[in-house]
Order: C-alpha cells, then structure tokens, then sequence
C-alpha cells in the first residue's frame, strides 16, 4: 500500500470515527465536567465550586443546552438544568437578580435552538435512515414513526408544541428536517417551544422553593 493511500485511509477512519462517535465524546467531556461539579459540592471546597459556577456557569449551560438540543442529554435530567441555574446564578437572599434570570432563559433557548438545528440539519443532509444507524442517535424507530406521523398531520405548528411538553422535546426535528421545512421557520418555532417550556419549569421549581419541596444548595 502506497504513503499516499495509507493515508487516505488513515482520514477515512478518522472521518466515520468523528462522524459516528464525535458527538459522545462532545457530551461525555460534559458530563465528566458536571460530575466534578457535584463531587465539589458533595465532598470539596463549596466556595470553590461557587466560583467556578459564577465564572464559567453562564458558557457552561449554552453548551450542555446544545447538547440537550442535540438529544445528546440522555445521561442527564434536562428538566433541572435552567430551574438550577437560576438557583445557582440568579437566587439571592432578597429574591432573584432578573438580568441575570432573563441570561439564563436567553442562553437556555439560544443554546437549545442551536442544537436542534444541528440535528435538523443532519436529518435533512442524511435523513432519516442516515441518522438510525449512528451510536449516538438513541431515537427507536418505532418512536420517531409516531412522531413522523405528528408531523404529517399537524405541520409545523407540532414543533413548539412538542418543544414545551416533556417527554417529547426535540421529537420532531428529525422528521422536520426530513421534510425539508425552512430552517428558519424551524428555529423561531423551536425557540418558541422551548422557552414555554423553561418558563414553566422556572416557575414550578419557584413555587418548590418557596414551599421547601425542593432545595438546590
């Protein structure tokens, strides 16, 4: 075998390992991040902690809601991520600094909206088919039907509305994708579903806190 096509196949291997496995190594770098958090809280310095969420909280959280965006969040509870956010980053003993509440919801939908619509985009260059395949695309077929089928009967009109539900977030950007909606439409509906769907979380945790059935720190 020539040098030349060694390494031809040297970036091939490179490209369907990046294609196939990239993403999981993207959101295990994440996690590992995050559960260093925890032990830091748990079992270290909790000033120390504090501080790392002051300084990094807000790039931090775009990126984990790309992910979540991405459906790569499945090692975690999504749910929690802007309730804790605002706990963390946001809560003082007066009530809530709003600024930095309304930076969590924009960066929480920003980065949400962003990783849809890499998914949407990879459904609509690869399609449906395409993405099944992948290791990191842990959809079943039989699921992603159902929600094929959501789409065909309500259009894009079942974006926002699965957006702002649980247990169907981000279910019909595949088949969104896959039939060629504007990815512009996609993302203002995307965003709108989302931050309905935050909002209502924000203020479900809110009244938790306030009645003590919930504590973050």
């Amino acid at each position: 075998m020539s040098l030349d096509a060694a390494d031809g196949t040297l970036g091939a291997r490179v490209r369907v390992f990046a294609e196939d496995y990239g993403l999981l190594v993207v959101a295990g770098t994440f996690f590992a991040l995050a559960a260093v958090g925890v032990y830091l809280f748990v079992f270290g310095d909790a000033a120390l902690a504090r501080r790392l969420i002051d300084d990094y909280g807000i790039y931090a959280l775009f990126c984990i809601f790309v992910l979540e965006g991405a459906m790569l969040m499945y090692f975690a509870p999504s749910e929690a991520l802007v309730p804790f956010a605002i706990t963390a980053l946001a809560r003082t003993d007066g009530g809530y600094h709003w600024p930095t509440v309304a930076l969590v919801f924009v960066v929480a939908v920003a980065g949400a909206t962003v990783g849809q619509l890499a998914l949407f985009g990879l459904a609509r260059r690869g399609g449906r088919e395409w993405l099944l395949r992948k290791p990191w695309f842990r959809v079943d077929p039989s699921s992603l039907d159902r929600f094929d089928r959501w789409f065909d009967r309500w259009g894009g009109a079942a974006v926002p509305v699965s957006n702002a539900l649980l247990f169907t977030r981000g279910m019909l950007t595949v088949p969104a994708g896959v039939s060629g909606m504007d990815p512009r439409r996609f993302a203002v509906l995307s965003a709108v579903g989302t931050f309905v769907f935050e909002a209502w979380l924000a203020l479900a945790a809110h009244y938790a806190i306030e009645l003590g059935l919930l504590t973050f720190f």
